[in-house]
């Protein structure tokens, strides 16, 4: 059980680090909006935008909106924490495990961003001077109200469909269009695990259920 925690907390902790590492570099090194290819490829790029705190740039309205947003993301996270603390002391599967070290891991990383960084940094501006990190003026929103950072833009397909597509024809098609950062692509990676192999992480448990039902 120690051994599992230690590699589930090495997970997290790991993640954590990358994900606020690349986020810091970008935020001090890029203006709002500014973009280079990444090994010059025409499909992949670091494209640096910011969002009010949900996955892959999606929005909740308002500072109402994003108060709720960040409450709940803490207290999921909570519960999350919580239930990963029950599933290595029942001795669970280390593929469940690294699932949920992820999923937090993510959670945890977008988290910083909207309680910390309205606090750390300054305002990025379109075409202006990169973030400066504790500005002597103070940040740039209150706790619980900062910006999640996003980076990567992989638009592999961006063209112009045909006329005759029903509906939608002679429109701009996009693909992959979301902006996203170290820490969503940890919760997509989590949760894709999860649910390619629940069928072998659960089967443990299945197998034994029937025999205690058989026994009582």
């Amino acid at each position: 059980m120690q051994k599992k925690s230690i590699i589930v907390s090495i997970i997290i902790a790991a993640v954590i680090i990358v994900d606020q590492a690349v986020k810091f570099w970008v935020k001090t090194n890029m203006s709002y909006g500014a973009d280079f290819p990444i090994l010059g490829q025409s499909w992949a790029y670091i494209h640096f935008v910011e969002n009010e705190g949900m996955a892959f740039g999606l929005k909740l309205g308002g500072s109402y909106g994003k108060l709720a947003l960040s409450l709940f993301r803490l207290a999921a996270v909570g519960f999350l924490i919580y239930f990963l603390r029950r599933l290595i002391k029942e001795g669970a599967s280390m593929g469940v495990l690294v699932s949920f070290a992820l999923i937090i891991a993510g959670a945890l990383g977008n988290i910083i961003d909207s309680a910390f960084y309205g606090l750390i940094f300054s305002e990025s501006l379109v075409h202006g001077s990169p973030a400066e990190f504790l500005p002597e003026g103070g940040g740039y929103a209150g706790f619980l109200f900062g910006k999640v950072v996003d980076m990567f833009y992989f638009p592999m397909i961006d063209t112009i469909l045909p006329e005759w597509v029903p509906f939608i024809g002679g429109s701009r098609f996009e693909f992959f269009k979301p902006v996203f950062n170290v820490a969503d692509s940890a919760i997509c990676v989590g949760v894709a695990i999860l649910l390619i192999f629940q069928r072998s992480f659960f089967k443990k448990e299945e197998e034994v259920q029937p025999q205690i039902e058989g026994e009582s």
